[in-house]
């Protein structure tokens, strides 16, 4: 396995987002939006036409009332929709704090209880196998130097 040391930079490639992503989905996307961009200009062309229709001196008081029977009509049929979508949206919400209470706290609580039990292992052993080493290590380093300083003296006599 080669480090970044050992990689020439000519064989580092960085790419944006952008490259990463599956080249259907930046065309789907643009898809989407250009239908989005149609439907828009669509809308508000047919809000033109009824106003400069309905605005017009010479149409029929019948046909605008029948006009505006259409729009109540249509804006019941959206408020009873919009309800329906916020009941769902509600039930939703419900789930996904059933989901929070009773899946995803039990995995914190179990990381947290593991992370205790990976603290108390660590100051064990830190405790009763490393800090033994250590003292052990000093002992020996000392006793090694008082060793050299005694050899070293006797040579010189």
């Amino acid at each position: 396995m080669r480090t970044m040391e050992q990689v020439p930079s000519e064989e580092i490639q960085t790419r944006t987002i952008d490259e990463l992503k599956p080249p259907e989905s930046n065309q789907e996307s643009k898809r989407a939006a250009i239908v989005a961009g149609l439907v828009v200009l669509l809308i508000l062309a047919g809000i033109i036409v009824a106003l400069v229709v309905l605005l017009h001196p010479n149409t029929d008081a019948a046909y605008v009332a029948r006009l505006r029977d259409v729009f109540i009509i249509i804006m019941a049929f959206e408020s009873v929709l919009i309800g329906a979508v916020l009941v769902l949206l509600i039930f939703q919400l419900a789930r996904l704090t059933n989901l929070l209470q009773h899946e995803i706290k039990p995995i914190l609580d179990s990381t947290n209880e593991t992370v205790s039990t990976l603290r108390g292992t660590t100051t064990f052993i830190s405790d009763n196998i490393s800090e033994p080493i250590i003292k052990l290590n000093e002992f020996l380093a000392g006793f090694s130097k008082l060793i050299d300083i005694f050899s070293s003296g006797k040579r010189k006599i």
